[in-house]
């Protein structure tokens, strides 16, 4: 698989906000960070990815990590100015094709879902959204279940070519799902507990049998993200 191509985890993305900041000045030299604590609640994912997106910053000069005594920006090293758009421009055409092609099964997905689903495929949906409630802090277990959910909605329109179709693109859709996810924490800028209301959002219309509405919400969570990525890239 191409390098560019490969789904940026959660810290990477972090990292990118981070570097952005330090490089743009709106953090200058000596300032200090939040704490790992106030970094994780503003990004909505757990410490060790704070401590992660940290030490990659720290490794390419900077940050100063004291023991004991904090995180502070260091003066950004020539050349830098550049990495975070051309971070975002590496993976911008992969992620904005694959996005097209979400936007065309996953809005049809959850529109036929509403029109065909049964009291157990709900009970699944709900069952998923109720795990993702009780471990919003495991960032590992969100994506997977993220995934989950988005397979249990293309179940739920009990169309077998519609699934066949969704199971044989499995792994480039699991790659944009994780990489979606991962922006819309980098858009919001919140915990994860607004990201499962979003999924609510789309399981209570799919539950309602509100066809249209199932297709309004799915297609907005898809295009938020789409918004983020061509204003960071630059791409119109």
């Amino acid at each position: 698989m191409n390098t560019n191509e490969r789904p940026l985890k959660s810290n990477e993305w972090v990292a990118r906000q981070l570097h952005q900041q330090l490089t743009s000045g709106e953090l200058s030299p000596g300032d200090k960070l939040p704490s790992v604590v106030d970094l994780a609640a503003e990004y909505g994912v757990g410490r060790s990815t704070i401590r992660e997106a940290l030490s990659a910053l720290k490794a390419k000069g900077l940050l100063d990590i004291r023991q004991g005594g904090g995180t502070y920006a260091k003066a950004p090293p020539e050349g830098s100015q550049a990495f975070a758009q051309e971070a975002w421009l590496d993976r911008a055409d992969s992620l904005l094709q694959l996005l097209d092609v979400r936007k065309v099964l996953e809005t049809g997905c959850a529109s036929l879902a509403a029109k065909h689903r049964t009291d157990a495929d709900v009970d699944a949906l709900q069952a998923t959204l109720q795990q993702m409630e009780d471990r919003l802090d495991d960032d590992s277990f969100g994506e997977q279940a993220d995934v989950l959910l988005h397979e249990q909605i293309a179940r739920a329109t009990q169309n077998p070519v519609l699934m066949e179709l969704m199971k044989s693109l499995s792994e480039r859709l699991h790659e944009s799902m994780r990489d979606t996810r991962s922006l819309w924490f980098y858009a919001e800028h919140r915990s994860a507990s607004r990201l499962l209301e979003e999924h609510r959002s789309i399981v209570a219309a799919i539950a309602a049998r509100d066809e249209a509405l199932a297709s309004a919400r799915m297609g907005q969570h898809l295009a938020k993200v789409e918004h983020v990525l061509r204003e960071k890239t630059g791409i119109l």
